[in-house]
């Protein structure tokens, strides 16, 4: 077998694997990586597959839908902190370094909307989740005790509501696309597919 995948019809053969463990292996990550030809090896090999997929995937679905890399997104702005690369999970999080498919999240999410209803219902579930901190002695801040008033805090509820619907709607968009054009050769399954014989939890 001399191809790891076949992607809306395109062939990724193996040497472009190659290539990026190599890359990977000559980085300031080497000394954590596991040594190749073991089981942990081989599943390093199935996360960096997903990887190359991913963004083959991302790829073709920007070229259909006349997305380009211009004026994108920061990482950052898309992924603010390690609960949204939770969220967004580890390999869509990864294909979010490269500018064309945060553009294609923009697209992908554009459409995403709040309701009234889901922002006054998470102030009353978290109210003291966006309130101010209290200045205390010594330049320490306490912890708040009067909640906001919505209207003060609507705003951040708002962005940080609304960064995880979008967040949830790639992953979506995203699986579903993958589902559909994106063929594995054997050996080079998802790392979390119980199928394949390297997929064992070990203690």
């Amino acid at each position: 077998m001399n191809h790891i995948a076949i992607v809306a019809g395109r062939t990724i053969p193996v040497a472009v694997l190659d290539e990026r463990e190599s890359c990977l292996r000559a980085s300031a990550l080497a000394s954590s990586l596991p040594v190749p030809g073991t089981s942990e090896g081989r599943q390093l090999r199935r996360w960096l597959t997903q990887l190359l997929v991913t963004d083959e995937v991302v790829r073709v679905a920007a070229a259909e839908l006349g997305v380009d890399d211009r004026d994108t997104p920061t990482e950052a702005d898309l992924l603010p902190d390690a609960v949204a690369r939770m969220e967004l999970g580890s390999i869509a999080a990864a294909a979010l370094e490269r500018p064309l498919a945060r553009a294609l999240f923009g697209y992908v999410t554009s459409t995403v909307q709040l309701s009234d209803d889901e922002i006054e219902g998470y102030h009353a579930r978290n109210p003291l989740r966006f309130a101010p901190p209290v200045p205390g002695p010594d330049g320490w801040s306490a912890v708040p005790t009067v909640a906001p008033v919505l209207d003060q805090v609507r705003p951040q509820i708002t962005a940080h509501l609304l960064g995880s619907a979008r967040r949830r709607a790639f992953r979506h968009w995203l699986d579903a696309r993958r589902a559909e054009a994106v063929q594995l050769a054997p050996g080079y399954e998802h790392p979390g597919d119980p199928r394949q014989p390297d997929h064992v939890h070990r203690h």
